[in-house]
């Protein structure tokens, strides 16, 4: 399962670009004049503008191919973004960033294991969502049986589902209402310039609730040391020097991270 999943996000940003794939397959080489090296690059503008259309309309004149590659690498520098937007990364890493406030620890877990962790996290909760989205899109269009529009709308109706499960309504509500969207049938119809942040809405929501919940036995730790403190005359003392290590050892004698972890990947249930 770990490995289909890797390979469905591996293959993810290929669905980006099958149009140029697809258009240089399809039109025939220019005629090379004589002298001219035999792999001249002529027939890429011409396959760039059949690939991505006109923007002008159909009898306009296509993009020129510096706003082609413009467009590409755009779109790969969002990527990311958008990726992780439409995962369960969001609420994970919030999740751990509150912990570590709560434990008193600045830098301890460094920002860069909280990435890696919610990241891998992440792909353990989205295997399911990978794996569909592997077997009805990137797989069929390696294959050659399914075109790349069909690949990406397959691929869309998985993340789509995924997100539609985890988004409160009274945000998807709020978000139709400042578009003046019009009341929808199902929640398939839900589009994605509503369904995305009202998603981000709802995760940010949820991380924060359960970050209120971690907070709280720290905080009772932290009133009791310092209330112990005031009452030996201690006030030089800093409450934080004491607490700590009786945060920590709450954390570790309950298991912490295992009830962290798998509380987080049952969230999404």
């Amino acid at each position: 399962m770990a490995r289909r999943a890797s390979a469905a996000i591996v293959g993810l940003p290929a669905l980006l670009l099958p149009a140029v794939a697809w258009a240089q397959a399809q039109v025939p080489a220019a005629p090379v004049a004589p002298g001219a090296p035999a792999n001249a690059p002529a027939a890429i503008p011409g396959a760039l503008d059949r690939a991505f259309g006109s923007l002008g309309g159909t009898d306009g004149p296509g993009l020129s191919l510096s706003l082609q590659l413009l467009l590409i690498m755009g779109l790969l520098t969002i990527l990311p973004s958008l990726v992780l937007m439409m995962t369960s990364f969001t609420r994970i890493l919030v999740v751990l960033a509150i912990l570590r406030q709560a434990l008193g620890l600045q830098q301890s877990p460094p920002n860069q294991v909280l990435i890696g962790l919610s990241l891998f996290l992440s792909l353990f909760v989205m295997a399911p969502t990978l794996e569909r989205v592997n077997e009805r899109a990137i797989a069929p269009y390696a294959a050659g049986t399914v075109n790349a529009e069909q690949a990406i709308s397959n691929a869309g109706q998985e993340f789509h589902r995924f997100m539609i499960r985890q988004t409160r309504e009274r945000d998807l509500a709020m978000f139709a209402q400042m578009a003046k969207a019009p009341k929808f049938r199902s929640a398939n119809d839900v589009p994605f310039s509503i369904l995305l942040p009202a998603f981000v809405t709802s995760e940010l929501k949820t991380a924060f609730q359960i970050g209120f919940m971690l907070f709280l036995p720290f905080l009772v730790i932290d009133l009791v040391v310092s209330s112990v403190l005031m009452s030996l005359g201690m006030m030089m003392m800093s409450p934080m020097v004491v607490s700590l290590p009786f945060k920590l050892l709450l954390f570790v004698l309950v298991d912490g991270w295992a009830l962290l972890m798998g509380s987080l990947a049952a969230s999404f249930g």
